[in-house]
């Protein structure tokens, strides 16, 4: 049921669908080629095909002996005629009836069929007997048994990291083709705000936000061209506006959103683009602004440091993922689990708590809330591992009843 205060106000995924249907036709980043060395947190520009086989050539999954299978149904004892080791593979003359000493990695010898573990082998002054079975191929990693030389390891849109590169690595690949790192304006709105590091005075708070913002664009693998703090004043802030409608991809403003009278922010949108959507229905987080400047996308965030990094993860962080091409990333995973507190929750909006997430003795998820969930409260992060997402008409939650959580992803968890 809606009142007065939620009317008018959209869902998260009515923004994030207005968002990404608005921003769909639209890839900024060119691409260019960058050492494997310089591309972790890059995104691939086109799809990574293999240029060799893997393995490349048929090779031993263990320490034993390479034999030709038909041998063994005429000779019990096999004289070893030599050895294959890796980087140094068996290329004498082998004489029918005799086995190749063989290791983890060396190469086949021309005409073996199977591998016979070392376990599996008795060894005496008259050769090699073996004391199991012996299925044709067994122990033999056959060339391009993992990939084949042309074969797709990697497609286009895929972040490169811990995993993708030393395949790529292991594969001989030097160089790779990646997105131009996204160009990011960003400034915070506000005359009580005042640089980290510097005396506050009076009535003035850090802008913490905008440093917030920088680090999780940095992690996104952004470039990054931070303006500052721009004064309540229409004409400081219609030139950052243009000045990062210039020089940006997409620009992210923190404060001035909102209704009050120094509030500015969305009458510069109004007069220098357009606005897609203004108000959202979910707590905290609700005076969001999404628009198109002449050249740039905008992403105006709320003031309160909560407020901000919430709609920043929820609505900004897909938005940078479309735009960058990274059509691998998704949309965090949502759990049920059992709240171990009580829960405050008015009806009207989707309600994103910090949360802190564990499994019981008996293996089922629990949740606890970190406390305070004001929207000033930052250390709560510090504190949190997920939000407990309450649906929107959702009233109070007691301590016992089950719940959805949003564990962290990776922007948020070091």
């Amino acid at each position: 049921m809606e009142n007065g205060m939620t009317s008018g106000l959209i869902s998260l995924d009515e923004a994030l669908k207005k968002m990404r249907i608005q921003a769909q036709s639209t890839v900024f980043a060119s691409s260019e080629f960058v050492p494997l060395t310089e591309a972790v947190g890059r995104i691939t520009a086109s799809a990574v095909t293999s240029p060799v086989f893997v393995p490349p050539f048929d090779n031993s999954a263990m320490d034993g002996y390479a034999i030709r299978s038909a041998d063994l149904q005429q000779i019990a004892h096999f004289p070893v005629a030599g050895k294959s080791f890796a980087g140094a593979p068996f290329s004498g003359e082998w004489p029918q009836g005799t086995c190749i000493r063989i290791m983890t990695g060396a190469a086949i010898p021309s005409g073996a069929d199977a591998v016979i573990m070392q376990e599996q082998a008795q060894v005496s002054e008259i050769g090699v007997s073996f004391t199991a079975p012996v299925q044709i191929g067994q122990n033999i990693r056959l060339i391009g048994d993992d990939i084949k030389q042309g074969e797709e390891v990697l497609a286009s849109g895929v972040r490169l990291g811990p995993a993708e590169l030393p395949l790529l690595a292991s594969l001989g690949i030097e160089h790779v083709e990646v997105r131009a790192r996204l160009k990011v304006a960003v400034f915070s709105t506000g005359d009580e705000l005042q640089p980290v590091g510097t005396p506050l005075q009076a009535g003035q708070i850090y802008d913490t936000n905008r440093f917030a913002v920088r680090l999780m664009l940095e992690k996104m693998g952004c470039e990054v061209l931070d303006l500052g703090i721009i004064r309540d004043d229409p004409q400081a802030l219609r030139q950052a506006f243009q000045q990062a409608d210039d020089a940006a991809d997409l620009v992210i403003s923190s404060g001035g959103v909102s209704v009050g009278e120094a509030d500015f922010t969305k009458d510069m949108l109004d007069e220098l683009g357009e606005i897609g959507f203004w108000k959202l229905a979910i707590k905290p987080g609700k005076p969001f602004a999404f628009g198109k400047l002449k050249k740039a996308w905008f992403c105006g965030l709320p003031g309160n440091p909560v407020s901000a990094a919430l709609t920043f993860y929820q609505l900004v962080q897909p938005l940078i993922a479309q735009l960058s091409g990274h059509t691998a990333w998704r949309m965090p995973v949502r759990l049920r689990a059992k709240t171990l507190t009580s829960l405050k929750k008015a009806p009207g909006r989707l309600d994103f708590q910090r949360g802190i997430y564990s499994l019981s003795a008996e293996g089922d998820i629990q949740v606890a809330s970190t406390g305070h969930q004001g929207s000033h409260v930052f250390s709560s992060f510090s504190q949190a591992n997920c939000f407990i997402v309450l649906e929107r008409e959702r009233g109070d939650v007691a301590s016992g009843e089950w719940v959805e959580i949003e564990p962290f992803n990776a922007l948020f968890v070091c």
